[in-house]
C-alpha cells in the first residue's frame, strides 16, 4: 500500500475534480477518506474502475484524463479495472449530446475495442491492470432485471438533465433506449463492486445518481464518484472531441502532439497541467503563482507542459526532438529538416499543387487559405490560386505554420 497518509491520498486523488457543487465535492472527499480507512482496516486495496465506449478505434488526450487518474490509484496501491464498454457503446452516452447518437452494432464495437488495451497501457501499469468487457455481464441480464432497475428511476429525473430538457423543450425526439445508458453504467459499478468510479463531469448523473442508487438498492456500499473536469480541445473552450476536430490523438507524431499543445490558448494551461501532466497540487499551485507574479513566462510554462505530455506518450527522446523542431520552425522561423517533396509538372497551378501534394484537403480550403494570406512560396505570399508554378530550383511551399512541402522543378 501507499506510504502517503490518507489525507495526502485524498488531496492527490481529488485534484482536477469538478462537481459543479462544492458541497457535493466535500461529501465525495469525505466518503473517499472513510473508504480508504475501511480498506486499510480490512487490509485490501480500493476497487476502482472507469469505462470507455469503443465508438471509435483511437483515443485522444481527452480520454487520457480519467486513465491518468486510474494510474494515480494504481501508484497508491489500489486495484484498477479498465472497462471497455462494448455493450454501452451500442447506445452511446447521451450525457453531453443535444441529439440522439447513431447506433453501432456489437461487431463494430468489438473491432474498435481491439486497440484500446494497447493504447491504455501507455499510461497504466499493464501488469496491474484488469481489462473487462461489459457485454460479458450486461448481455446476461433479463427483461425482468431491466424492469427492476427501471423502477428505481423516474422519467422526471432524466428530463431534469440539461441535454434531455433542451431536446424536450424544443420538441426533438428522445428515445427510450437513451434512458438505459445510465442504468447500464450503474450496473457496471454494481457488478464490479466498485469502491470508486472515475468519469468526466458529463458523467455526474450516471455515477452519482444512477450507480449509487442501484448499488445501494442491491445491498452494496455506493461507489464514490471521482468526477473530473473536462479537458478543452485545442480551441481552449469546447470539450476535446474527434468529431469537432479539436483533439490531439495519442497516435500523433511527436512534432504534431507538441505543436498542438503549444497552440492551446494560455487560458487552458491550468486544465492541461491538472489533468494531463501528473504534477502534484503544490507544483501546479507554484507554477500558477509564478505566472501570476510574472516570475515565469506563459510561453515557457506551455513549452514545459507540451514537452511533459509528449514525453509521457511518445518518450523523452522524441519529446526533446519535438521541442527542437518547434523552436527551429516556429520560434526561429526555419524550415523543418525532413519534409515531403513534390515534383512539379509543366503548367501546374498553385491550386493543383496544394491539393495534389495533400497540403490541403480540398480546393475550397486552398482558396480560403490563399485569400487569408496563409500560403507562402519560401517567404513570398501567394495570392493567385491559378498562378502557374514554373521553378528552376527547389523551393518550399508553406501552408499556415505547420504544413510544408519541398517543390522540385519538372524534369527536362
Amino acid at each position: 500500500m501507499s506510504e502517503k497518509t490518507i489525507d495526502e491520498q485524498v488531496d492527490l486523488l481529488m485534484q482536477g475534480t469538478e462537481y459543479g457543487d462544492e458541497q457535493l465535492k466535500q461529501v465525495m472527499a469525505n466518503e473517499l477518506r472513510e473508504r480508504l480507512k475501511l480498506a486499510e482496516r480490512e487490509g485490501r486495496p480500493l476497487r476502482v474502475y472507469c469505462g470507455f465506449d469503443p465508438r471509435t478505434s483511437d483515443l485522444h488526450l481527452g480520454h487520457t484524463v480519467p486513465i491518468r487518474k486510474m494510474r494515480q490509484f494504481q501508484d497508491l496501491g489500489h486495484e484498477v479495472t479498465f472497462v471497455i464498454g462494448r455493450f454501452t457503446s451500442l447506445i452511446g452516452d447521451p450525457s453531453d449530446k443535444d441529439k440522439v447518437r447513431a447506433q453501432i452494432d456489437l461487431e463494430e464495437a468489438r473491432l474498435n475495442a481491439e486497440t484500446y488495451a494497447e493504447q491504455a497501457v501507455k499510461i497504466l501499469d499493464a501488469k496491474r491492470t484488469r481489462f473487462a468487457y461489459n457485454d460479458t455481464w450486461l448481455s446476461e441480464l433479463t427483461f425482468q432485471d431491466v424492469i427492476e432497475f427501471g423502477s428505481m428511476f423516474t422519467v422526471q429525473q432524466f428530463l431534469a438533465r440539461d441535454t434531455f430538457r433542451k431536446r424536450f423543450d424544443e420538441g426533438d425526439a428522445i428515445f427510450m433506449h437513451e434512458f438505459f445508458y445510465a442504468i447500464m453504467q450503474g450496473y457496471d459499478a454494481f457488478h464490479l463492486k466498485a469502491d470508486v468510479q472515475i468519469g468526466g463531469s458529463d458523467q455526474l448523473f450516471n455515477i452519482i445518481t444512477a450507480a449509487r442508487k442501484l448499488m445501494e438498492s442491491k445491498g452494496e456500499l455506493p461507489n464514490i464518484g471521482i468526477i473530473l473536469g473536462i479537458l478543452p480541445g485545442t480551441d481552449g473552450v469546447v470539450k476535446m472531441s474527434k468529431s469537432l476536430g479539436n483533439h490531439i490523438p495519442l497516435a500523433s507524431t511527436p512534432e504534431d502532439m507538441y505543436g498542438k499543445v503549444m497552440s492551446v490558448p494560455d487560458s487552458a494551461m491550468g486544465a492541461f497541467m491538472r489533468l494531463l501532466t501528473g504534477w502534484t497540487p503544490p507544483e501546479v499551485a507554484k507554477i500558477e503563482a509564478d505566472l501570476e507574479s510574472g516570475k515565469q513566462h506563459p510561453r515557457d510554462v506551455k513549452m514545459r507542459i507540451a514537452k511533459t505530455i509528449t514525453a509521457i506518450y511518445l518518450g523523452e527522446e522524441q519529446a526533446e526532438q519535438a521541442e527542437a523542431h518547434f523552436v527551429r520552425v516556429f520560434q526561429e522561423q526555419q524550415v523543418p529538416e525532413d519534409i515531403p517533396e513534390f515534383k512539379l509538372s509543366a503548367g501546374i497551378t498553385l491550386l493543383e499543387v496544394l491539393v495534389k501534394s495533400k497540403l490541403v484537403k480540398s480546393k475550397s480550403e486552398a482558396r480560403r487559405l490563399i485569400k487569408q494570406n496563409g500560403v507562402r512560396l519560401d517567404e513570398e505570399i501567394m495570392e493567385d490560386p491559378q498562378a502557374e508554378l514554373a521553378l528552376d530550383a527547389p523551393r518550399v511551399l508553406r501552408v499556415g505554420k505547420r504544413r510544408f512541402v519541398r517543390l522540385l522543378p519538372p524534369e527536362d
